[in-house]
């Protein structure tokens, strides 16, 4: 792996209204033999975190547990199977048939590589929102303490639930009065829009949509688990190694949100963490402390990734805004 200097001529459209400059990129290059080998790697890294999820999907088999992650979020298996370097990796001897090709590359010297500078404009949209929520979220405390309610909320005086399938772990009524008797502190929109209308006033926060920043906090388990969304959106200007990161946080996220929930998930050896008791709660804790300090480097990593396509689209981004 070395790097290399080179001149990239950006070429914005004329009906932007923005003036064409010629660029110097540094990219990153990798012999055939390396990028190969790190696409293999990648393929059998998904195809050992989901490979079997997707067998009994093949079988049209639901899952309460992983399905979220393939639904909820919006990036299929096979995209998230399909490898990409991220921006500026310049791969010898790519050519055009290549399993992973894909319209964002740019041929070079008998190579290809992804130009940051290449960046569609409904993406750079979102540029701006992304790194203010990373920046926010890696400096500000977490908070612990919430104990996985948000779940609980969901099925509070609830006549039908999301996962009717599965059974509760106890009778409705003493469902309801464990939630009565617990403070309930999300701070995830996503999460407090599924919450039964008779358990929203119970939050002692009412986020919205316009107030994520405002109350996003890494301490949060769908604010950890997001970090995949905020990867995979901007594919394949993020690379696979990144995602497949993300992605495999939110696979032990989703495990521990669910074995905390109010489901008995145990037929598929999902051993509950019995939040209604104070062990329960002590082992809630562990593992959100353990998800926030894996969390960390991820959010760290994609961060600097957005940084560096900000720092590549800064005039088109400034276009892009007033645009809206």
């Amino acid at each position: 792996m070395r790097k290399c200097s080179i001149k990239v001529e950006t070429v914005p459209e004329k009906s932007a209204g923005i003036i064409s400059n010629t660029t110097t990129t540094e990219l990153t290059s990798l012999s055939r033999d390396e990028w190969a080998r790190m696409v293999a790697d990648h393929e059998r890294r998904i195809d050992g975190l989901i490979g079997d999820y997707l067998e009994h999907r093949r079988h049209n088999q639901k899952h309460p547990v992983i399905d979220f992650l393939f639904e909820y979020y919006s990036f299929r298996p096979s995209k998230l199977r399909q490898w990409s370097p991220g921006a500026g990796i310049l791969l010898q001897d790519a050519g055009p048939d290549e399993p992973f090709e894909h319209n964002a590359f740019t041929r070079l010297h008998g190579g290809a590589y992804i130009d940051p500078a290449d960046m569609p404009e409904n993406r750079l949209r979102a540029l701006p929102f992304v790194t203010g929520l990373l920046e926010t979220t890696l400096n500000r405390p977490p908070r612990f303490g919430c104990y996985g309610l948000h779940e609980w909320a969901m099925v509070y005086q609830a006549d039908e639930r999301r996962h009717q399938k599965w059974p509760l772990r106890m009778p409705q009524n003493d469902l309801d009065r464990f939630v009565e008797s617990r403070p309930i502190t999300c701070s995830h929109f996503d999460a407090f829009r599924f919450f039964t209308d008779a358990a929203r006033p119970m939050n002692r926060v009412q986020p919205t949509r316009d107030t994520m920043i405002e109350n996003e906090q890494s301490g949060c388990l769908h604010t950890n688990m997001d970090l995949y969304k905020w990867a995979y959106k901007l594919f394949p200007f993020t690379g696979s190694d990144l995602i497949a990161d993300a992605f495999e946080l939110a696979l032990f996220t989703r495990d521990v949100d669910m074995r905390a929930s109010p489901y008995d998930l145990s037929a598929l050896g999902y051993a509950p963490i019995p939040i209604e008791t104070d062990a329960g709660r002590q082992q809630y804790a562990e593992l959100q402390l353990e998800i926030h300090r894996r969390s960390v480097p991820i959010r760290m990593a994609l961060l600097r990734c957005v940084n560096n396509l900000n720092s590549a689209n800064s005039g088109r981004t400034d276009a892009a805004e007033m645009r809206l």
